[in-house]
């Protein structure tokens, strides 16, 4: 083994340890990413985020080394009943004392560019960047299975 391999090791243990006491009070459950085919170049992540920090905060960020880039994405019907899907710029504000619920047909966290197939089964680290709470790594499982 090589030292940048030694320094590269430690910084992962010390973000992936320190990210439970950054985040104190957020809690991310249910998550799961799928894609809608094999050869897809996008994905969709969803998932639970509560707030019980006794402070509202702020998703302003997320990524993945499976993706380009991440966005956070809503779905929204126009007046003809037309769905479309947008960008949210801004970020996601986290009331304290409540959840938001990225789901289908809602706010979801778009995988743009995906680099590998989103294979059943496998999970993927995401980096959630809250603007008070910091970064927080999440285990995403890819379940192309789960019915909304």
């Amino acid at each position: 083994m090589n030292i940048a391999f030694l320094a590269r090791a430690f910084c992962t243990f010390v973000i992936l340890s320190s990210a439970p006491l950054a985040a104190q009070g957020l809690d991310v459950t249910d998550a799961y990413l799928r894609s809608s085919t094999p050869q897809s170049t996008s994905g969709a992540a969803f998932m639970s985020v509560t707030n019980h920090s006794g402070a509202d905060d702020r998703l302003i960020g997320a990524s993945a080394d499976i993706a380009e880039k991440v966005e956070f994405h809503s779905h929204s019907s126009d007046a003809n009943g037309v769905m479309r899907m947008g960008k949210i710029d801004g970020g996601i504000t986290l009331v304290s004392g409540e959840t938001h619920v990225f789901e289908r047909g809602g706010d979801h966290l778009m995988f743009m560019g995906l680099k590998q197939p989103l294979v059943q089964g496998d999970t993927v680290t995401v980096m959630l960047e809250f603007e008070k709470a910091g970064t927080v790594s999440v285990a995403v499982p890819v379940d192309h299975e789960r019915r909304p």
